[in-house]
């Protein structure tokens, strides 16, 4: 191969590197990473300079991939990929206002089949539920053995 084809991908693989910043995503990264070790595979002779250079290679990337998240003047970048504002309830931003607690222990009927969500009745209260994991017949009985926020976690009896 030709000097100026190999840098060439050098000089790709960096500039893919450098849109990877701004267009996030993996795909250009990926990409850049392998035209950097293709250009190390065709500008090298024996296979332990190729295993020595594409091993410096990755780890120089992971040191100041590592470094971009330490060094204040690279953290404006990664400032960007992160939501800065909280959501309470002072500006309006509320959960659901249903209290599942008063669930726990109850038993009921499932009114379809849970693979493993579904929906089931207590006592006339149609609720959406989720199993631990076993499937449960429609119109088999079921308790409520868990509540994590609007989740709630039956058992078959």
């Amino acid at each position: 191969m030709g000097t100026g084809f190999i840098v060439a991908l050098f000089i790709l693989g960096i500039a893919l590197l450098f849109l990877e910043i701004f267009v996030p995503g993996g795909i250009l990264g990926l990409f850049g990473v392998a035209a950097l070790i293709t250009g190390i595979v065709l500008s090298v002779d024996s296979f332990a300079q190729r295993v020595f250079f594409i091993s410096l290679l990755l780890l120089t990337l992971t040191g100041l991939f590592a470094l971009s998240f330490r060094l204040p003047q690279t953290r404006f970048i990664w400032e960007r990929f992160s939501l800065k504002t909280c959501q309470t309830p002072k500006e309006g931003y509320l959960t659901p206002g249903r209290n599942y607690e008063i669930y726990l222990n109850k038993q009921g009927i499932a009114l379809c089949q849970l693979r493993p969500a579904g929906t089931a009745d207590f006592s006339g209260e149609r609720l959406d539920v989720v199993t631990e994991g076993a499937f449960v017949m429609s119109g088999a009985k079921i308790k409520v053995i868990a509540v994590e926020g609007s989740r709630v976690v039956v058992r078959q009896i």
